[in-house]
């Protein structure tokens, strides 16, 4: 394919700060004013947040409260998953539009392999710039493109293009472009590892290219040692994998104060393991794993995991073993700040046949589910759920406030990531 992105046959398309761009767009007397969205109060978490307001300092995953403080005349709203999900499918569309190779990767990102693409929409460059105008045309938001001949280096060249641009790396710049980020830009490099390079004196991408791979072998190990000398030299061989199956699907709750009663902590692992269900029925999967996330007042986290005999999608299912999990911490009115249910090494549910073992019981059990979720379609979410999660009055009640707005997400939240539909969020919304 020839033209100025010679060479360059994958894009990297991430949406600009999503979520708050797409609070603006309906809510457009704040346009140009810092934007945060997220939970308020005192364990407030900032999920997504306006280019103006990030200029105070402001970020993902930062307490609301802290957020507030740095920049006072933000405007502070608790999110809608719902219509980022709309707002996200829609974007999906287009680019499938222009190819079937769409790996999305949250909710706000996605690679595209366009090389099939040339002939009818001109080079990576020009498709690059259509879609940046078409996004803005269509969903009144704007999004960055990285275009290079790997996933890596067009993902790089995404965030340095942000906000609103595009960046092409063409194959003979590869080096020019790597060689002087830090080392934290490799993937793979988290806060510890990075932590380790910079003590082995190795600051940029370059310093740890010149490394002999096998003295970063002894360093790192031999599987990270081998993959990140692979990247400093930008090799990055994986291919667009367009709709990547889902690896695992969850949600977690923050509660608004501590809690330390083993009931409360029982009643928010049942309504969490009923919608961790839902979301395994709409989706056509089976869990064979299932996992809890504790996080303890202190910020101390542990997870605990279990698989099943028989893969599934029933909620009272992954809540016996999730309190199971949770009752064999043996943990003493420890003081609580979140949990987490999470179901893990999914299958499609027309591919496990022994789901047809279930025995009566557990049949009653899925179809009274699958009766729930047609009522929640009709009538909205939480039409039915099990007793225990009703006030005494009849109305739904909750274990614990929460404190944000928790897209899960991913994504793909599921928390969702593609190999974990709940990236932030993949993926992170915060673009």
């Amino acid at each position: 394919m020839g033209g100025r992105a010679q060479g360059c046959t994958v894009l990297h398309v991430d949406m600009d700060a999503f979520f708050a761009s797409v609070e603006v767009r309906r809510h457009p007397e704040l346009a140009g004013t810092p934007v945060i969205v997220g939970g308020a109060g005192n364990r407030g978490v900032v999920t997504s947040a306006t280019y103006e307001a990030r200029r105070y300092g402001v970020h993902a995953a930062m307490p609301t409260a802290r957020a507030l403080r740095l920049c006072p005349t933000a405007t502070v709203l608790p999110g809608d998953l719902s219509l980022y999900a709309e707002v996200s499918r829609s974007v999906m569309a287009l680019f499938r539009s222009i190819t079937p190779l769409v790996e999305p990767l949250s909710l706000d990102e996605a690679f595209l392999d366009v090389s099939g693409a040339g002939r009818r929409l001109g080079d990576p460059a020009e498709i690059g710039e259509y879609l940046r105008a078409r996004v803005f045309d269509e969903q009144g938001i704007t999004c960055s493109v990285g275009v290079a001949g790997s996933k890596f280096v067009a993902k790089l060249a995404s965030t340095s293009a942000k906000p609103d641009g595009m960046r092409i790396v063409r194959p003979a710049e590869v080096m020019d472009f790597l060689h002087p980020l830090p080392v934290g830009a490799l993937w793979g490099v988290g806060p510890k590892t990075e932590e380790q390079l910079l003590r082995l004196g190795m600051r940029t991408v370059g310093d740890l290219a010149h490394v002999p791979a096998r003295t970063l072998q002894r360093a790192l190990g031999p599987a990270a040692g081998a993959h990140l000398h692979e990247l400093a030299w930008g090799r990055d061989p994986r291919r667009v994998v367009p709709d990547e199956p889902e690896k695992s699907t969850g949600h977690e709750e923050t509660f608004g104060t501590d809690v330390d009663d083993p009931v409360v902590i029982h009643r928010e692992l049942l309504l969490l393991s009923e919608r961790t269900a839902g979301r395994l029925r709409s989706g056509g999967w089976l869990a064979r794993t299932v996992s809890i996330k504790v996080r303890f007042a202190d910020f101390a986290t542990i997870t605990r995991s279990r698989t099943l005999d028989v893969p599934t999608d029933v909620g009272q299912e992954l809540y016996d073993t999730a309190r199971a999990l949770f009752d064999a911490l043996g943990l003493d009115r420890a003081r609580i700040r979140l949990v987490g249910v999470r179901a893990e090494r999914l299958v499609e549910a027309g591919s496990a046949p022994q789901q047809l073992e279930l025995g009566a019981r557990e049949h009653g059990r899925r179809d009274a589910e699958l009766a729930a979720d047609r009522a929640a379609r009709r009538f909205g979410a939480g039409a039915v759920r099990p007793a225990t999660l009703l006030h005494r009055d009849g109305r739904p009640g909750r274990a614990g406030r929460p404190s944000a707005a928790r897209p899960a997400a991913g994504g793909r939240t599921p928390g969702s990531t593609r190999g974990a539909p709940d990236r932030p969020a993949a993926g992170n919304p915060e673009g």
